[in-house]
């Protein structure tokens, strides 16, 4: 069945609490703040991450991006930044789901998976039976300096169709989202929500104007449909 309704929209790599109220006021109904990485923009102090969570509004969802894979120092970061959501952008053991599951009652988890090519349905399939929701993106955990997000590139869209027909948790869709693409994306992957970060920048700093642009598309497109 075609969805009726516009998808939920997160705004990744906010660096301030002007940001995210600028983000919300455009319609965002989730907010990415993020912590240590590899690689990759929008890396802000965990003090500011905390600082940025406790002025949103309720009813927006705060993720706390994290590149640990050990889900003690998960734990951690969470209690120090009191995010809403936690948004596991690295592979981690099975094991620590539940362990993050009792230590963090009504967080929500959310983890990426960077899809490279089929194998990413498999890994997304076992995995969506231990999180709240799917995070589909483009980076790369083989490199020698892990990509694990804000890449600006766009990934194989059929793939990620097909794992959001085999997951029955929501799916969201990042890598190289703008105004230009996003109707093809909601048409191709039918997805709950959309998740971007450089498509909406202009030196590192959220551009009103392709914020709007943005969220004018992704609302022409619903009703549309």
């Amino acid at each position: 069945m075609q969805p009726t309704v516009a998808p939920h929209i997160k705004i990744c790599c906010i660096s301030s609490i002007q940001e995210a109220m600028l983000a919300i006021d455009c319609g965002a109904s989730a907010l990415g703040l993020v912590s240590a990485m590899p690689s990759g923009p929008g890396i802000i102090d965990e003090s500011l991450v905390a600082e940025i969570a406790a002025a949103v509004p309720p009813g927006i969802a705060t993720f706390l991006l994290t590149s640990e894979q050990d889900p003690d120092i998960i734990i951690q970061q969470q209690h120090r930044c009191r995010t809403n959501t936690v948004q596991l952008c690295d592979r981690i053991e099975t094991v620590a789901y539940p362990i993050l599951r009792q230590a963090l009652p009504g967080i929500k988890l959310v983890q990426v998976i960077h899809v490279q090519d089929k194998d990413a349905i498999n890994e997304a399939r076992l995995i969506s039976q231990h999180v709240d929701a799917i995070l589909l993106d483009s980076g790369n955990q083989n490199l020698e300096v892990k990509e694990l997000g804000g890449t600006g590139r766009v990934h194989d869209w059929q793939i990620s169709r097909q794992i959001r027909e085999e997951i029955d948790v929501p799916l969201f869709l990042a890598g190289g989202l703008k105004p230009d693409n996003v109707r093809v994306a909601i048409e191709q992957v039918e997805p709950f929500g959309l998740d971007l970060c450089s498509g909406v920048r202009t030196d590192d700093r959220l551009d009103e104007n392709k914020l709007r642009s943005f969220f004018k598309a992704v609302r022409e497109t619903t009703e549309q449909r």
